[in-house]
């Protein structure tokens, strides 16, 4: 059966000539500091709105501003994206936005509480497929009535998630963390092997990966290819080491799932490359 494809998400972009019910809140509010991203920005009145009230702020949308933000920023915003997004690209909005955000800056996403039937349906002005959906987000809820959910995000090591001693359920702000979705992060590694040397971790505090569920398996290979298209485009490695330890007698040393990201560069070791056969150096054997 052929899965139907989600192209036309834009379409539900409206104009208007007066700031979203979440711009006006978070503006009453003074939450919309320093440089801002409108992240999805649809027509982009919101952000002309604002720019025209002072306020330092640019928009990005894949389809009416396809631009790719190259900065960082102190504020993001998203408003009413995730609700017309399928659950893998819901899922690559929050690593992009996460990515994008300042170390201690703050993202704000708003989401539809009035939607009564998931799926497909024709728009009512353009007559094509458009699909919406129920989000809910495990961030900080700071506005809810029945129409709309707004959130407030902040990078995970710039929390205290958990009253355990591990480190990496309470990441330390000094270490720079490259992304985060709903049940993984991607943090620069504190002992790195190579420059770009990337530890992506689940949320879930479990010592072997394999104990995870498969859909927080899946979120963590989706991170693993994000923050491989993320080192690529920021320090072009010649190539890459991807792997886990499990149980010490592995070399697990902090008793939390981790996969590493290691970018390889020419000449980076002596002699045999050190790939994934020489993890065991006795045993190390040389191929044709």
């Amino acid at each position: 059966m052929k899965t139907q494809e989600n192209n036309f998400s834009h379409l539900t972009a409206i104009e208007r000539t007066y700031l979203s019910y979440p711009a006006k809140f978070l503006l009453e509010k003074q939450l919309l500091q320093g440089k801002i991203l409108d992240f999805g920005c649809g027509l982009g009145n919101d952000v002309k709105l604002l720019q025209a009230k002072g306020f330092d702020i640019t928009g990005y949308d894949p389809y009416y501003y396809p631009q790719y933000p190259s900065d960082k920023f102190d504020t993001i915003i998203c408003f009413y994206v995730l609700n017309v997004l399928f659950p893998e690209e819901q899922a690559n909005v929050l690593m992009q936005v996460s990515h994008l955000l300042k170390p201690g800056g703050k993202a704000y996403y708003a989401v539809r509480r009035d939607i009564k039937r998931e799926g497909f349906r024709e728009h009512y002005v353009h007559k094509k497929p458009t699909y919406q959906c129920i989000v809910k987000l495990p961030f900080n809820s700071i506005y809810l009535n029945d129409n709309c959910e707004f959130y407030e995000y902040t990078h995970y090591n710039y929390q205290r998630r958990s009253s355990n001693n591990c480190i990496f359920c309470n990441p330390p702000k000094s270490l720079t963390l490259l992304t985060e979705s709903e049940t993984a992060y991607a943090i620069l590694d504190g002992y790195p092997l190579s420059k770009g040397h990337t530890l992506i971790i689940p949320k879930r505090h479990v010592s072997n990966y394999f104990e995870l569920p498969w859909k927080e398996q899946y979120a963590c290979w989706m991170m693993v290819n994000k923050v491989q298209a993320i080192l690529k485009q920021e320090l072009a490695p010649d190539g890459f080491n991807v792997g886990m330890n499990i149980n010490r007698d592995a070399g697990q040393n902090v008793m939390h799932a981790a996969i590493h990201v290691i970018p390889r560069y020419k000449s980076d070791v002596e002699g045999a490359k050190g790939g994934i056969r020489s993890v065991i150096p006795k045993r190390r054997v040389k191929l044709r």
